[in-house]
């Protein structure tokens, strides 16, 4: 019996066209958040330490305006409608599997009609006097990686020998993921790591272009 696909598809630069977090911090906190981001790339510090310390940069008092903006700025990629409409038409299963946070996540994707259940982010907390990141899907006992959201450890829900794993993401949120899975769909630097680390991966620009490497990937499986 063939194996039944499964997508855990990014949102910030995967389905956006930029980071939100990045474009967050850039417009609204303080210089330190750069800093954070460097230790958060070059994995000296985990990405749930990281993130969080960028959001206790920024005072509640700005949550509208931070919300607002959030929303506003996201583009999409080219595509996303349409490979939404394939996996649904194809009966592929799709979950979002976002580093992102709940305020911008699930507020733009309800045009898209994917339920709540299959979307995976961080969740936020304005009660106190900085904006508070909190942990709904943590690392399990096989993952020491301090992901935040932990996409492995969702990865690891759905077993391999029943389901064909494709994560599709773009960054270093991605990587832990990408190493477990059975097919990778990539761009920037989640594709130098995969080449890096030699991971069987396809390279993409747009959703038009995923819906194509799924289209070949269903015929190399008949």
């Amino acid at each position: 019996m063939s194996r039944q696909p499964i997508i855990f598809c990014d949102f910030d630069g995967t389905i956006t066209m930029s980071d939100n977090i990045i474009t967050i911090m850039k417009k609204f906190a303080p210089p330190e958040w750069e800093e954070l981001k460097d230790l958060i790339l070059s994995q000296r510090i985990s990405i749930r330490e990281g993130v969080g310390k960028m959001f206790s940069l920024l005072p509640k008092d700005l949550k509208d305006d931070i919300k607002e903006y959030a929303i506003r700025q996201a583009e999409f990629r080219p595509g996303f409608e349409e490979f939404v409409a394939f996996t649904k038409e194809q009966n592929i299963k799709l979950l979002v599997v976002s580093g992102g946070i709940d305020f911008f996540v699930y507020r733009l994707l309800v045009p898209f009609d994917i339920e709540r259940h299959d979307i995976y982010c961080n969740g936020s907390d304005f009660t106190g006097e900085r904006i508070r990141i909190t942990w709904p899907h943590p690392c399990d006992r096989y993952c020491d990686n301090d992901c935040g959201c932990c996409k492995p450890s969702i990865l690891r829900n759905y077993d391999p020998k029943q389901y064909d794993r494709i994560v599709i993401g773009d960054s270093i949120t991605d990587l832990q993921a990408a190493k477990i899975a059975d097919k990778v769909i990539s761009r920037g630097f989640l594709t130098e790591k995969c080449r890096e680390l030699d991971l069987d991966y396809r390279a993409f620009e747009t959703f038009y272009d995923v819906i194509g490497i799924l289209k070949q990937r269903q015929e190399e499986l008949v």
